[in-house]
């Protein structure tokens, strides 16, 4: 019997069905030869401290670092305790029982790091020593599985995969452990204050640029824009930026209406716009958010619930190109949009059909684990707007990055009012290309500063050296120096993908993806965490920190964990790793050394933290009521007990049932069980009532009525 490990029930099912297996057991399905069975994401974890005796927090057992990492079955924390997840056991008992009489395992969690850590972590806890080979996927379409299973790689081709997934997993484990532990510490208890490898830069990224941009003071500066008209076409020439005002008025002041000024030169030049790179998962999630404003969470969700309706190849890929062998299949995949997408992209679709194809996305070189993302050849069927808006995102960049390149014609105009030198700009675009495709959309980049598109002009008349024109018009505007905005989800995931570092070039951004912050897969996660922190908050599209964050940033930005570059230096050497370069005890050998220089540099905050503000936003003092010694902190969307490292896990959102409690019926509530009688409270969506809140058992219910 081959035993087929699955990342999940549903996925497992559908392979199943395609293998022809359908007699549906507990935990797994068989037939046909083969028994299909299925992880629950990981079922297995890196033990956890208590595993290895450290049962409280305390300095003195600080830094963790175990001689050798130990494996345990899932664990969830039930009051103040670590205990494992019954469903977790339940289900890894199944798999040990069809290993014991599996004659070859085939590997089918996603094909990634992720993936491939899922099952090793299951492999080697049961301590199996079962052969086993790797289906290597890039869509769930029946046709690819088919072709999957008859095409099957050899598991140790995937060795350094999950050398590669092991590392980043223990050195996650390693500085999360040690430097949240350390700074809690540090603190004095004042609540869980949590720091990772990943999240730390992540959130001095956000609180960096939010200070930035708050501190920001505007420089005035000054601009001199005069009209002219030749043949009924009316054009704008702007100045260089003035920074003084009295030279600005000096300057103007040798320029008036009616005076005659001369074409200096007139540049023409052709200019090629290439269609962008198809869509890898971090690129989608950016425009997603621009265009949608869903989160970088919400765009994964929707596009893996797309995979596993088929539509769409595997989302979690780092890469924008695609190999030839997939191009040579690329007409097809046009008809199918032709025949099956709304109308916008099916026309251009149709249109591309048999025609010579832009192959700027195309590169064998540049594919990694998985190529870009495309439509699968699956009919869509209906969706709800969320998934139509992601299929459709898909198809359409598709659509663009297969089309003619856009042409522009792009003149400038240098011309001499009276010794000041004005600029015109016109465009016309002779071939539109790709920006064709349906409902082309220019969306904003939050980090261009657009002060100098003034003096672009949608036509310009014919215009020749020495050729006198009258000014018509003249003014003097003031203008303002921009902060960098604050950042959203899509700037922040342009930022981790190249450590920071301020790229616009698509195929430079894509060479700097190995040294960027986490993986396309990871990102989105990274972004939640800190919001489950409570160490950022969304206002529409800003991404603010909170008072947590920003003492939490203030406490560690001059340190090392909270450098971006560092990071990035660490995911590029794991991915060195993935390609056998850099060997799994050199780098664990570096990131011990680190984390014993991090650890010891936070518990030194310990005299400095006396003097900040980490004080949550409360007067008074509510206990805890799960722990007697503890005490209730409030901050902006949660209430926590401060004893989180002596065990304590009890947290509480602040938002009940619709009504935001502040600290008086916080304290009515975990103290006296009960709030006062409220105006907003919500017994259901839409609804809204007067009741009082009532705490019991640990859960929040509205009082009857």
């Amino acid at each position: 019997m081959k035993v087929v490990i699955a990342e999940k029930p549903s996925v497992a099912r559908d392979l199943a069905r395609v293998m022809g297996a359908k007699e549906v057991k507990d935990g797994y399905i068989s037939g046909n030869g083969y028994a299909f069975t299925y992880a629950f994401g990981h079922l297995v974890q890196l033990c956890t401290p208590q595993a290895y005796g450290y049962a409280t927090w305390s300095v003195g057992n600080l830094p963790i670092i175990p001689q050798e990492f130990r494996l345990e079955a899932k664990k969830v924390k039930r009051d103040g305790k670590q205990m494992d997840d019954a469903g977790a056991v339940k289900q890894l008992n199944t798999i040990k029982k069809l290993l014991e009489e599996a004659e070859e395992i085939i590997v089918a969690t996603d094909a990634g790091r992720e993936g491939e850590l899922i099952f090793r972590n299951i492999y080697y806890y049961l301590k199996s020593n079962v052969p086993f080979k790797r289906l290597w996927i890039s869509s769930q379409t029946d046709k690819a599985i088919k072709e999957g299973f008859a095409k099957l790689k050899e598991g140790t081709e995937y060795d350094s995969l999950y050398m590669s997934a092991r590392s980043r997993s223990e050195s996650d484990w390693l500085i999360g452990i040690n430097a949240t532990q350390a700074l809690t510490l540090a603190a004095g208890n004042r609540g869980l204050l949590s720091l990772g490898r990943v999240q730390t830069p992540t959130l001095a990224m956000i609180c960096s640029r939010y200070l930035e941009n708050k501190d920001f003071k505007p420089q005035a500066f000054y601009k001199i824009q005069a009209g002219f008209e030749k043949d009924n076409i009316s054009f704008k020439a702007t100045s260089n930026r003035i920074d003084k005002k009295e030279d600005a008025e000096d300057t103007v002041a040798k320029i008036t209406v009616g005076s005659e000024a001369k074409v200096v030169k007139v540049e023409a030049k052709e200019t090629k716009e290439p269609p962008p790179l198809l869509f890898d998962l971090t690129s989608l999630q950016q425009d997603a958010n621009k265009k949608y404003g869903y989160s970088a969470d919400q765009t994964l969700t929707i596009a893996q619930t797309l995979y596993e309706k088929k539509v769409i190849t595997y989302p979690r890929t780092g890469s924008r190109y695609i190999g030839e062998d997939v191009f040579e299949k690329i007409d097809e995949l046009f008809q199918h949009l032709a025949d099956t997408a709304e109308e916008g992209i099916a026309t251009i679709s149709k249109n591309l059909v048999g025609a010579k194809l832009n192959k700027r996305s195309v590169d064998d070189k540049k594919v990694t684990d998985h190529h870009a993302l495309l439509v699968t050849e699956e009919k869509p069927g209906p969706m709800p707007k969320d998934q139509q808006h992601i299929y459709n995102m898909i198809a359409k960049r598709m659509v663009e990055s297969f089309s003619e390149v856009c042409l522009k014609d792009i003149t400038t105009v240098t011309i001499d009012a009276q010794g000041v030198e004005l600029i015109a700009k016109g465009t016309v675009i002779r071939q539109y290309g790709w920006r064709l495709s349906a409902d082309q959309v220019e969306l904003p980049d939050e980090d261009k500063n657009n002060d100098d598109q003034d003096n672009e002009n949608a036509q310009l008349p014919k215009l020749t050296a020495e050729e006198l024109l009258e000014v018509l018009t003249l003014e003097l505007t003031e203008r303002f120096t921009k902060a960098k905005p604050i950042h959203t989800e899509a700037s922040l995931l342009k930022a981790m993908e190249t450590s920071g570092k301020e790229i616009d070039d698509e195929e430079m951004r894509q060479a700097m993806k190995d040294c960027g912050l986490g993986t396309p897969a990871t990102r989105a996660a990274t972004i939640e965490t800190l919001f489950q922190r409570d160490y950022i908050k969304r206002d529409k599209k800003k991404l603010i920190p909170t008072e947590k964050g920003l003492a939490v940033y203030n406490l560690v930005k001059d340190r090392s964990i909270a450098k971006v570059t560092l990071t990035g230096k660490w995911e590029q050497k794991l991915e060195e790793m993935r390609a056998n370069k850099v060997s799994y005890d050199v780098f664990m050998k570096h990131i011990k050394d680190y984390t014993e220089r991090i650890t010891k540099e936070l518990l030194q905050l310990r005299i400095a933290i006396q003097h900040e503000e980490l004080k949550p936003q409360q007067k008074g003092k509510i206990k805890c009521p799960k722990c007697q010694p503890g005490q209730i902190q409030l901050y902006d969307k949660v209430a926590q007990c401060d004893h989180y490292a002596r065990g304590c896990d009890f947290k509480i959102w602040r938002t009940l049932h619709g009504v935001l409690l502040e600290e008086k019926e916080m304290k009515n509530l975990l103290e006296k069980g009960r709030t006062s009688v409220l105006k907003g409270v919500q017994p259901k969506a839409g609804t809204f009532t007067e009741a009082a809140l009532v705490f019991q058992d640990f859960k929040v219910n509205i009082a009857a009525l």
